[in-house]
């Protein structure tokens, strides 16, 4: 009733309830209306609730039957739209996680963030809560997607395009086989092992795709190595170690250095305790693991070509097939024979060697790249690269040496280089003042970083350290400069430290200092530059302190926006002695309550770091440019910084503007430039966040050089979807977990092979071993090669399908003896022609490879016209002239001349007929003709073979003269010709005398 009523507030139910009132009403009030029939008395219903019984029941079972009936009907379309609706939330799930979350657990205050998950700060939760949480959320893990069985994709393998024609071709033999078997047919055992050959060739290549499918791992997998197998947490006060999967929100928790954090959380102190906001699925991991695994695996351009050229081959071959069965069938042959002609012309057709020549190609390829540091999981990716038209690259890692490294210092009011170079080999500072003794002393003390141990043999650029970023490069950069800095550590004895806090944006640590005779204690400094120039009130000039006048703050201004215009990220430092009569040994100093001055400080110096760019990346970026790529940066990095790198690197070239550097030239507000006289543009995720999809299309087709700065994983997965949108092949790079969403998503993946993290590296295509960005250039070009390899490989395996087909057309129309059998066409296929079709995946990449655009995916197609009609409609021609005119001179030698042979088919294949007369009146039983049928096999066999090796060498090249590539090193070849000469005529003097003298010396010792 309820749903009749939802039906009837709609006009279109409206519509359909009154269409249904006049058909259905009168059955329904047969049924219903009986207990008013003729043969009842009114007296049976003079009550009022009896008078209305009838009617009333009437209607009702007509309303609820009605009901019934539209419910049914709705429930049939219901069902049909609800895989359309799963699908549909399926997507929109997916589009939510791909937008920013809107948290505020980082920004309430702690009285409010303990009442929202009913915690402590310093008790924890509660045992017993605790339980109940675990029950209501269950365990701190990431749930594995459904994952696909192994026999499914194994059979998915058997089932491509090409394979299923094979299939059915292979069927049609069998069923031949055996009818012809029953008739007594000699030759009927060709079918069977036609069709063992066929499939064998099926499952031999579905083994070998589904074994490099096989090779790639579950990306959930690696996301689970995520969490720690245990944690530190605290519950009615007490701390315990527990499995990190019996952790839940609420949990209060202790994180010390080098650990990994196992949930969500909010941080409490400064030293790492927190509060569980998150867990499992639920946390902005589980969301990038969910993200990852939901994102489909697009199909690579070559995956897309090579479903292109079957689709071709598969119409024709069908085409082809039919066409001659039917017109096989209106001659007059038997439904039997048509169908073996169908089955002939498919096998004829299909290039069966294809699937193995592609392989094998892109293995040689792959394995080539793996020499050059690129190792490839799916060895389509190979291809993939070489089409690419954008690449999305990373900035640490990948462009950068993935090391935050020194780069200047401002002390004595001059700003000093620093070495940057991977290998320390560059010019270094000059450390002779006394200013630098100071600030060395102060990095070095104030730095909670150390070496992790027995490193003593690892260059120092190289150790590992448990620390942040910045003070890991603190502490290499002084280990280099003032020498071993745990043994200097222990020299200034640490009484108190003070680590660095989002508020006061310093960190500090009080020493005693390394002479017993000197009782002041040293305070020691580093942190935000303004912050630390406002606590002081002198700065070091050549080892003295001077008042710190508007003159050394204007200097300092001058430094500070320098370093930061480059880039870098710069860091203040300052000390102070403190006073031993106020501050004597043993003195409790408190950190909380900061019983110790923290202003009138003597400033030091500025130290910048930056993580530099590779020596190679910008060489590889102008080849990038030269082959038509374009490189956009997208990194988590500050917008400046991220900038700074991009123009070091030349992804910003030199005299490329933003708006912002228009408007600046032009002093104008930035609204009024613009937009599309900007070549280069810097966008930070938040103004990514505010951008609609159409805007981020026009940004990235209007400005050529482009950043994204600040980004998160869903912003970059955005991203790669709309380079997509505009037409682009896109390549992305990526080391961390959060760039697994767009590798998997991107045309092909690149994972950095030393700094990339598991999950990053089982979402990739492709991961680059030595994590350096010119690595993909080389990828590219082998990429490029690849396509013109396969091209000409292809070009070459379709020439024989003409010369291979017209002994069918031949033999179904003239009716001549079969030129040309399946089992012989099956050897070209899969063994004569296979090597010289593999050959051409050795051959050298032409001279401007590297000079031309990227290829077009819906334009520059693997198999086009032109190479369709050049392959089959002049080569494939000429070789089918060669194949005939060989096939009748060999039939005329034995005495069948050309006319002679037209309509001689059914003669020639009677097992009966044991003298059939030639062109002389020689009578031929069945077993001579059969000899003489497989002898002219042998002989089109022949003629198509000597005309692939012409072929083969054509293929050489598509551009070039064979003649400038070169056919093979010449003068090696002609050396020893005249020697080769020499024993061919030495041999025919030797056989004269043989001949003319019988008995003599030379006869005797020559003839052997």
């Amino acid at each position: 009733m309820i749903h009749l009523l939802q039906l009837l507030s709609t006009p279109a139910g409206g519509n359909i309830v009154s269409h249904k009132l006049t058909t259905v009403f009168k059955a329904k009030t047969k049924v219903y209306g009986r207990g008013l029939g003729p043969r009842q008395s009114r007296a049976d219903v003079r009550t009022t609730s009896g008078y209305w019984f009838g009617p009333i029941s009437v209607l009702c079972g007509f309303l609820c039957d009605l009901a019934k009936d539209t419910y049914d009907m709705f429930e049939m379309d219901g069902q049909m739209d609800k895989k359309k609706k799963k699908k549909m939330k399926k997507n929109e799930k997916l589009e939510g996680m791909k937008k920013e979350m809107d948290i505020d657990d980082h920004e309430i205050t702690i009285e409010d963030l303990e009442m929202r998950y009913n915690t402590s700060i310093t008790k924890g939760l509660t045992s017993t809560f605790a339980r109940q949480v675990l029950e209501r959320d269950g365990p701190n893990e990431l749930k594995p997607p459904k994952g696909t069985p192994e026999y499914v994709k194994f059979a998915r393998q058997l089932a491509g395009g090409l394979q299923c024609l094979m299939w059915v071709a292979a069927a049609i033999c069998f069923i031949a086989f055996g009818i012809e078997l029953a008739r007594g047919n000699l030759t009927s055992f060709d079918d069977l092992y036609l069709a063992i050959t066929l499939i064998a060739v099926v499952v031999v290549t579905g083994c070998f795709g589904y074994y490099q499918e096989f090779k790639s791992t579950n990306i959930i997998a690696s996301f689970k190595n995520l969490v720690p197998q245990q944690a530190l947490v605290i519950r009615d006060g007490q701390k315990n170690q527990i499995n990190a999967n019996q952790l839940v929100v609420g949990d209060l928790v202790e994180i010390k250095g080098g650990d990994r954090v196992p949930a969500d959380i909010r941080i409490i102190t400064g030293v790492a305790t927190g509060i569980i906001i998150s867990t499992g699925d639920r946390t902005i991991i589980g969301r990038i693991a969910s993200l990852a695994s939901g994102v489909g695996n697009e199909k690579t351009p070559i995956a897309i070509e090579i479903e292109h050229f079957v689709d071709i081959i598969a119409g024709l071959a069908i085409f082809f097939g039919f066409t001659f069965f039917v017109v096989a069938m209106f001659i007059g042959y038997a439904f039997l024979e048509a169908m073996i002609f169908f089955m002939a012309i498919v096998v004829a057709y299909v290039p069966e060697g294809l699937l193995a020549t592609v392989t094998v190609c892109l293995s040689l390829t792959a394995k080539r790249l793996a020499r050059k540091n690129c190792v490839v999981k799916n060895l389509e990716a190979v291809e993939t690269l070489g089409s690419t038209s954008v690449i999305c690259s990373d900035k640490t890692g990948t462009l950068t040496q993935n090391r935050m490294t020194v780069a200047h210092l401002w002390f004595d009011n001059h700003i000093h280089a620093a070495d940057t170079t991977e290998d320390q080999s560059g010019q270094s500072f000059d450390q002779s003042s006394e200013t630098w003794r100071f600030l060395s002393r102060i990095a070095s003390l104030c730095n909670r970083a150390i070496f992790k141990p027995d490193q003593e043999g690892v260059p120092i650029p190289k150790r590992m350290v448990v620390g942040d970023a910045s003070e890991t490069a603190l502490l290499k950069f002084t280990e280099l400069s003032v020498g071993n800095i745990m043994e200097y550590r222990n020299r200034f004895k640490k009484v108190l430290e003070v680590p660095f806090n989002s508020t006061n944006k310093f960190q500090l640590s009080i020493h005693e200092l390394e002479d017993p005779l000197d009782l002041r204690y040293l305070l020691v400094m580093k942190g935000a530059p303004e912050r630390i120039l406002e606590r002081c009130s002198t700065i070091l000039i050549k080892g003295q302190e001077l008042p710190l006048d508007e003159q050394w703050k204007e200097a300092f201004q001058t430094a500070y926006m320098d370093l930061g215009g480059l880039g870098e990220r710069v860091l203040g430092f300052c000390h102070l002695y403190l006073n031993e009569k106020e501050f004597p040994r043993g003195f409790r100093f408190d950190g909380d309550e900061m019983n110790f001055p923290t202003s009138e400080l003597c400033f030091a110096g500025l130290i910048s770091m930056i993580d530099p760019p590779r020596a190679t990346v910008p060489d590889a970026v102008m080849k990038c440019r030269t082959a038509g790529i374009r490189v956009v940066m997208v990194t988590g990095d500050h917008p400046i910084t991220a900038r700074a790198i991009a123009a070091n690197v030349g992804i910003i070239s030199e005299g490329s503007e933003t708006v912002e550097d228009i408007a600046q030239r032009k002093r104008i507000p930035v609204e009024q430039v613009n937009k599309r006289d900007a070549r280069a543009c810097v966008i930070s995720g938040g103004q990514l966040k505010d951008m609609s999809s159409e805007e981020l299309d026009d940004a990235l087709r209007n400005h050529p050089e482009m950043v994204f700065a600040r980004t998160s994983p869903q912003q970059k997965l955005i991203i790669v979807e709309s380079c997509q949108r505009l037409g682009s092949i896109v390549a992305v790079t990526g080391d961390g977990v959060n760039d697994s969403p767009a590798l998997k998503k991107a045309d092909i993946g690149v994972a950095m092979g030393i700094a990339g993290s598991d999950a990053a590296k089982n979402a990739a295509d492709m991961i680059l071993l030595d994590d350096n960005f010119a690595s993909i250039v080389t990828g590219v070009e082998q990429g490029r090669l690849i396509f013109d390899n396969l091209k000409k490989s292809i070009a070459y395996t379709l020439t024989k399908n003409i010369p291979e087909l017209t002994p069918y057309l031949i033999y179904i129309t003239v009716s001549v003896p079969l030129p040309l059998g399946c089992i012989t066409i099956l050897f070209i296929e899969l063994a004569t022609d296979i090597f010289p079709s593999v050959s051409l995946a050795y051959e050298k990449a032409e001279s401007d490879i590297m000079h031309l655009k990227p290829r077009n995916p819906r334009r520059d197609r693997l198999v086009n016209e032109a190479l369709a009609v050049y392959s089959y409609f002049q080569i494939g021609a000429i070789q089918s002239f060669a194949g005939f005119t060989d096939y009748f001179t060999t039939m005329a030698q034995e005495g069948w001349f050309p006319l002679m042979c037209v309509g001689l088919r059914s003669q020639w294949e009677d097992v009966h007929l044991q003298d059939l007369q030639d062109s002389y009146g020689q009578e031929w039983t069945f077993s001579q003709r059969l000899y003489q049928e497989y002898t002219c096999y042998t002989v089109f066999f022949v003629s198509i073979e000597i005309c692939q090796i012409s072929d083969v060498l054509i293929r050489k090249t598509r551009r070039l003269s064979v003649f400038q590539q070169g056919f093979f090193r010449v003068q090696w070849w002609f050396v020893p010709v005249p020697y080769g000469i020499l024993i061919f005529v030495y041999d025919e003097i030797r056989k004269l005398g043989v001949r003319r003298c019988p008995g003599s010396w030379w006869d005797q010792e020559l003839y052997y």
